[in-house]
């Protein structure tokens, strides 16, 4: 989701493979627009796809600040993909909110997409 200044829902923008881009300073009133966001686009024709198992990616490398907020984004937007038979990955993750997803127990169940040359977690 990326806004300033301006008033409304954030801009959320896709891609190909299912990419799902936030930016900006998430809030709580706005989980349920990008949860909504997500189900369409697993909904659409990109989300029938033949490979039905790819997981769903989550760029959050713009979001202005981690917060408790973003962990509950992150929740409920790895309970979409789940519910569609997909796991939520999450990429550009800030050692912000990496510690916040461990010290809450999600960093189990979303992926954490490696920065390069760095060794994966057990």
């Amino acid at each position: 989701m990326s806004f300033g200044h301006r008033t409304g829902l954030p801009v959320v923008a896709a891609m190909n493979p299912i990419v799902l881009v936030v930016t900006g300073h998430v809030t709580r009133d706005v989980v349920p627009a990008l949860c909504t966001e997500l189900e369409t686009l697993l909904n659409g024709p990109r989300g029938a796809a033949p490979d039905q198992g790819a997981p769903v990616e989550c760029d959050v490398g713009g979001v202005e600040r981690a917060d408790l907020a973003l962990v509950e984004a992150v929740a409920r937007l790895a309970l979409v993909a789940r519910q569609a038979g997909r796991q939520l990955r999450l990429r550009r993750v800030g050692p912000e909110l990496q510690g916040l997803l461990d010290l809450v127990g999600l960093a189990d169940v979303v992926a954490l997409e490696e920065p390069e040359g760095r060794v994966p977690r057990p």
